[in-house]
């Protein structure tokens, strides 16, 4: 497939940093298919990546990072989608940490998480509670025993953390009742990590559950919520915008290897090729519209996100605040849109193949139920409201929202809300 590339936006650099990688993607790309046949988890893929020093794309050059903008890691996010969605999706939780850690002041301390970065550590997610919890109420907790902190509670969707050195988990902490983060060690006794994620999409992303029995951690690596960047729920809904737009790359890619392959015709078809049939071109040609605007929204959104963490440094509390608006509506939008048009192509490219195209064996279905998994995220309906609302109103958007069992518990006043 030509692919256009358009890196003036992004800057000369962007090509220097995507260039270490693509090689690397090239890898992950011709073995994805029998990953998904097998139900393989990515663990050598992301080994791969964790060697080649990926997930410091946002670190700091000094610190030993790419230095990477938001636009351009949302952009070379959408290349490795191209290449595998799962992996994307496995790497979520961990540039969300870092991009938490980022935002946070740079003293000593946190300078050892960026050299870690560096270093190649990378950090998995344990966010959602598991079984009957009302929302804004927290279960996992983390308490004091023998004069050491520890963690104690089950989550899932603990998205990487199968992967992970460590596991960016959210908490309550005993005494002062307060909501935290807690980076732990991924890989010490008191933690467990299943592959138990049942979804019909996106399932090598080791999205299952994770126990925590008295798993220690560091008093240094437990951060009250309230800190957490203000972009957050932007941030991840732009990895969600990344790995769609990744995706309908990949179905265009797909779409049009098959028809140069396909041999047979049918009689009622327009040329003696399927690939010179001009109503199959134009099914090739509108998928590769949808894939490019997807792309392109996705990029723009990245953006938003960019102003939000300039201003977040530049210590103006009411362009802050504007540019966090900007940020969570831009990815709202950006949802609403991409989620419809890499939906509509992941169906409508079948209409370019014959029957021989649902073969198991060439399992073209996972596009849509890869992009069905992503797009079921954080409710397209409440974000369509919420852009609505705005754009009527004036009402800001919320930042932060949860999940559980209703009613909305009442939070205690020292409690921020989980995302």
């Amino acid at each position: 497939m030509t692919r256009i590339h358009t890196p003036s936006i992004l800057g000369a650099e962007y090509e220097a940093i995507a260039a270490k990688y693509r090689p690397i993607f090239d890898r992950i790309r011709a073995t994805a298919l029998q990953r998904e046949q097998d139900r393989e988890l990515g663990a050598e893929p992301i080994r791969w990546l964790k060697e080649a020093r990926f997930g410091a794309l946002r670190v700091p050059v000094a610190f030993g990072g790419d230095g990477a903008t938001l636009p351009q890691l949302f952009q070379i996010l959408v290349e490795l989608s191209e290449a595998d969605s799962n992996i994307t999706q496995a790497l979520r939780g961990h540039f969300a940490f870092v991009e938490d850690r980022l935002n946070a002041p740079r003293d000593a301390a946190n300078e050892v998480w960026l050299r870690r970065f560096a270093d190649g550590d990378l950090a998995g997610n344990a966010w959602t509670e598991v079984g009957d919890v009302a929302i804004g109420d927290v279960i996992t907790r983390v308490s004091q025993k023998d004069g050491r902190w520890v963690v104690n509670g089950r989550k899932f969707y603990s998205t990487g953390s199968i992967f992970a050195d460590w596991v960016d988990l959210y908490a309550r902490r005993d005494g002062d009742n307060l909501d935290v983060i807690a980076a732990v060690r991924a890989r010490q006794p008191g933690v467990t990590h299943k592959d138990d994620w049942d979804g019909f999409g996106q399932r090598t992303t080791g999205s299952g559950t994770s126990i925590y029995e008295n798993a220690e951690v560091d008093e240094e690596n437990i951060f009250p919520f309230s800190s957490r960047f203000k972009y957050q729920t932007a941030f991840y809904q732009l990895f969600h915008l990344s790995t769609l737009a990744g995706i309908a790359h990949a179905i265009t890619r797909d779409a049009a290897q098959q028809v140069r392959d396909r041999r047979r015709i049918f009689s009622t078809g327009n040329a003696a090729s399927v690939a010179q049939d001009v109503q199959v071109q134009q099914v090739v040609g509108e998928v590769s519209a949808a894939a490019y605007a997807a792309e392109a929204t996705a990029v723009r959104a990245a953006f938003a996100a960019q102003r939000a963490y300039d201003t977040h440094w530049a210590g103006h509390a009411e362009a802050e605040r504007q540019a966090n608006i900007e940020a969570e509506l831009e990815s709202a939008q950006g949802q609403v849109v991409i989620s419809d048009l890499v939906l509509r192509a992941a169906t409508q490219f079948f209409n370019a193949l014959g029957a021989s195209a649902a073969s198991s064996s060439k399992s073209l279905d996972r596009h849509w139920r890869n992009a069905r998994t992503v797009a079921s995220h954080n409710p397209l309906i409440y974000k369509a409201r919420i852009i609505g609302d705005w754009t009527i109103n004036g009402t800001e958007p919320p930042y932060v929202w949860q999940i559980g069992a209703g009613p909305v518990k009442a939070a205690q006043p020292a409690t921020a809300q989980a995302a």
